[in-house]
């Protein structure tokens, strides 16, 4: 069986299995604010407090990139094969 027959079947996946689904298939994006890049991106240098970002995450949550804009995101995804998502 495989991962489109477990979703399609009703299948419930784990948080686990989610991530494995799409790891190197799939990112998404999340709009941040820099208040949080220190725990997203450790060695990310100290901003601005309050500056609106965009996350770029791999399936499993792993930080990819960090931009000003959702579009240069998603292109950096594109860039790398990636099918991308948002969350909001």
């Amino acid at each position: 069986m495989n991962d489109n027959t477990k979703i399609q079947n009703g299948g419930l996946l784990d948080k686990a299995e989610l991530a494995a689904f799409g790891e190197g298939r799939m990112a998404y994006v999340k709009p941040v604010l820099s208040d949080d890049i220190a725990r997203l991106f450790p060695q990310a240098p100290h901003l601005q407090p309050g500056l609106k970002l965009f996350a770029l995450l791999s399936a499993s949550g792993e930080p990819i990139l960090l931009t000003d804009t959702r579009d240069a995101a998603v292109a950096n995804a594109w860039a790398h094969d990636l099918e991308t998502v948002s969350l909001h």
